[in-house]
């Protein structure tokens, strides 16, 4: 007979504990009105979209292999590869196994000018490089 009591006290008091949790959590009826806050913190959160690669090609030294390397570790505009650091990009080299195949130590030059749209100062450099290297 206790225990008939003890369960039936367990079974009244967990009633009674959900009956108040599904009181303390508002929810909005169907056609209610949704406070901004509400709604704005709800909405999805937009990503800025990704930016568009550049043809990293155009950088005297790299060619698809390297702009295939460099897409991979994340590096798709000029502006991006204009910000790595040299030791980064032989590092990425390194990794990829092509370390003995570039100097990328003239790539964030180049790519600065590319993102700054300085065609003309570009081609200057370029035709001062052999394969990306300084001649």
């Amino acid at each position: 007979m206790l225990i008939i009591l003890v369960l039936l006290g367990l079974l009244l008091w967990w009633w009674l504990r959900s009956r108040r949790e599904e009181e303390a959590i508002p929810t909005a009826k169907a056609g209610a009105v949704v406070p901004a806050r509400v709604a704005e913190a709800a909405a999805p959160v937009a990503r800025p979209a990704p930016p568009t690669p550049d043809d990293l090609k155009r950088i005297e030294g790299i060619g698809p292999k390297i702009s295939g390397v460099l897409q991979a570790a994340g590096i798709t505009t000029f502006a991006q590869l204009a910000a790595t650091d040299v030791s980064r990009l032989r590092q990425i080299l390194t990794e990829a196994g092509l370390a003995a195949l570039a100097d990328p130590s003239t790539w964030p030059e180049q790519a600065g000018l590319a993102a700054a749209g300085k065609w003309d100062a570009l081609e200057v450099l370029q035709d001062e490089l052999k394969g990306g290297r300084r001649v």
